[in-house]
This record gives structure tokens, sequence and C-alpha cells, in this order.
């Protein structure tokens, strides 16, 4: 199981970016997807997580009435909309997949690589 994660960039505050995560291999609509962030010098966030049902584990507080999360299972991705972005979302963002749908990322099976998200004041 492979995962791709990308969309990241350079926004100012306020902005609004989506990111995507495409997985390949493995069955994907049977998988919980998550998404992590880890700033410098921070150990990883959680940020959301969604069941292969679509039922979404709520927020970190951080980022609760600002990022939502959404799949689809015919194109194999996951999408993290983040929006009204602040200088404190600045971080590698990642992707994870597996069978446990949880908030702890050592429960995840698959990782993709980060995409880096660079919010200026």
């Amino acid at each position: 199981v492979q995962l791709q994660a990308s969309g990241g960039g350079l926004v100012q505050a306020g902005d609004s970016l989506r990111l995507s995560c495409l997985v390949s291999g493995g069955t994907f609509s049977r998988y919980a997807v998550g998404w992590f962030r880890q700033a410098p010098g921070k150990e990883r966030e959680f940020v959301l997580a969604i069941h292969w049902s679509g039922a979404s584990i709520m927020p970190a507080d951080s980022v609760k009435g600002r990022f939502t999360i959404s799949r689809d299972n015919d194109k194999n991705t996951v999408s993290l909309q983040m929006n009204s972005l602040k200088p404190e979302d600045t971080a590698d963002y990642y992707c994870a997949a597996g069978y446990s749908y949880t908030s702890t990322w050592s429960l995840y099976d698959y990782w993709g690589q980060g995409t880096l998200v660079t919010v200026s004041s």
C-alpha cells in the first residue's frame, strides 16, 4: 500500500488549501485514513481521520471549524480542506491509512511522505 500526499504550499494567513492523499494498493474502501501534522521541534499531532463509511473523528481543537475531511472511494483519495489558515498551522502534513479508526498515529499501518504547508502572517 502506498500513499501520496500532495497540495501543500506557501500561503498567507486566512487563505485556504486542499491537501489530497492518493492511496494505491490494498482495498482502499476498507481503510480509515488520517491526517497528522508535525511542526519543527514539535511532536506529531492528529488533525482529522475518516472512516471507510465516511464518518469522521472529531478534529483537534486547534483546527475545529476550519478543517474538514472527505473521501472519494472511487478515486482512492482522501482530501483535507483547510480554511482560515493560521501561521501556527505551518507543518509537514502526513496522511496514513489502516484498519484502525483512531486519532493515535501509531495505530496506522501505512504512511505517505509529508507535504509542507507554510502559512505566512
